[in-house]
Order: structure tokens, then C-alpha cells, then sequence
């Protein structure tokens, strides 16, 4: 979707200004943030697709206002109303008002360094060959879906090129409505500075995103 989140080579926003020995946590509280986040992502309710997704459907004056961690608390707050884990009543109140649902699975703190360690394969078998190889020639669709997407909004109509054919993966645009896996080749794709930006961008600039096969159609030669 075209929300908050996306603001790839917008302008106004000031430049990024990376940290020295960037800390994991900036303060105590966002260790708890993560952690609550993982031990109700690990219930098995939702996926992270769909946990993205909530992210980017929080209002815009908010997403843009708030840090990091901020967001990540104010979408699981979101999930967990969705699901009907919590009412929000309780939310309102920060403590439990009524009994507490089942859940599929409760994360112990023994196991949650297997778990991260473990990470989240995606990788499917796949069904089909790859429909482009590296050095194909591809142009990323124009699109605007109101759901959750993984292409960019810098990246569609514009004239790329495989680099990689990365693997088979679970398609987040679907999985991140209910509407399966529904597994996808995924490609690096190369843009040139001045094909995204323009004639006055760097021509030595190049940008690589990771692009699933339903986002990416055959180039075509102009008339």
C-alpha cells in the first residue's frame, strides 16, 4: 500500500544520519517492546506479513511522528484487538478485564534462544522454473494496491535488471491477508540512478531491491 512507511526518494524528511556504535535498544523499555511483540507473534495468529501490514495501516501523522519502537507497539496493539486477545477496554485500562483467550502456543523464555536462532525459513519448493533469468531485461508494474506490497513506489514503471534469481519465497502480499503462502520466484533488480530519479540523479548511483515475479513484467523496446 502507499502508505507512511514508503518513503523511498521522497524529499522534505532530511537526511539519514546513521549512529556510531548504534545501540540495539535506545532505552529499556524497547527490549520490552520486542520482546512482547515475538512472544505474541509466537501464538500463532498472525504472520509477519500481516504484522507489517499493521504497521503500515497505522495513521500517517502517527507513523511519521513516533520512533521505531513506538510503531511496533501501537501495531501489536492493533493485532491484538484484531485477533481477540485482548478488547480495547483493556487496552484503555493496561490490564486484563475478562479472561484470557486460548492460544495455539505460549513462548517459554527456554526457548527463545533456539527460536531466534532458527529465524523464519520462507523458502518454498518451488512449482515452476523461473520466468526471468539474470540479465533479463524487466520492468517493475504500475501498481497501487490498498493491501500490503513489497514493491516500492519508486521502483514501479521503471526499467530494470535481474542480478540474482534469489529463491522461492512465500509472496507477502498474500500471506499477509489470509490468502495463503501462494509461493513466488524472487529476483534482484537493479535500477539505475537516473531510471528512478532522473537525468540529474548520480549516474554512477544504481538501486537493488529484492522483487517478487507478480510485480515484474518482460521490458519492452519503446515504438
Amino acid at each position: 500500500m502507499n502508505g507512511a512507511q514508503d518513503l523511498g526518494g521522497m524529499m522534505g524528511f532530511g537526511p539519514v544520519r546513521p549512529e556510531s556504535d548504534e545501540p540495539a535498544f535506545h532505552a529499556e523499555w524497547e527490549k520490552g517492546a520486542l520482546s512482547m511483540t515475538l512472544a505474541a507473534g509466537a501464538c500463532g495468529l498472525w504472520n509477519i506479513d500481516m504484522s507489517r501490514h499493521a504497521r503500515e495501516t497505522l495513521h500517517p501523522a502517527f507513523y511519521l511522528s513516533k520512533s521505531y519502537y513506538e510503531i511496533w507497539i501501537a501495531a501489536l496493539e492493533k493485532l491484538l484487538e484484531q485477533s481477540g486477545l485482548v478488547d480495547g477496554d483493556e487496552l484503555t485500562a493496561g490490564e486484563r478485564l475478562r479472561p484470557g483467550k486460548p492460544v495455539r502456543r505460549v513462548l517459554r523464555a527456554v526457548e527463545v534462544p533456539k527460536l531466534l536462532a532458527g529465524g523464519s525459513p520462507y523458502a518454498r519448493a518451488a512449482s515452476a522454473p523461473p520466468r526471468f533469468a539474470v540479465g533479463a531485461s524487466v520492468r517493475a508494474r504500475v501498481m497501487h494496491p490498498q493491501t500490503h506490497t513489497r514493491l516500492p513506489r519508486y521502483a514501479r514503471g521503471k526499467l530494470g535488471t535481474i542480478e540474482a534469481v534469489r529463491g522461492y519465497f512465500v509472496f507477502p502480499d498474500a500471506n499477509a491477508h489470509g490468502r495463503g503462502e501462494d509461493p513466488h520466484w524472487c529476483y534482484a533488480v537493479r535500477f539505475a540512478g537516473r531510471e528512478l530519479w532522473g537525468a540529474e540523479s548520480d549516474p554512477t548511483l544504481s538501486v537493488t531491491i529484492d522483487a517478487w515475479e507478480p510485480y515484474l513484467e518482460a521490458a519492452r523496446e519503446p515504438a
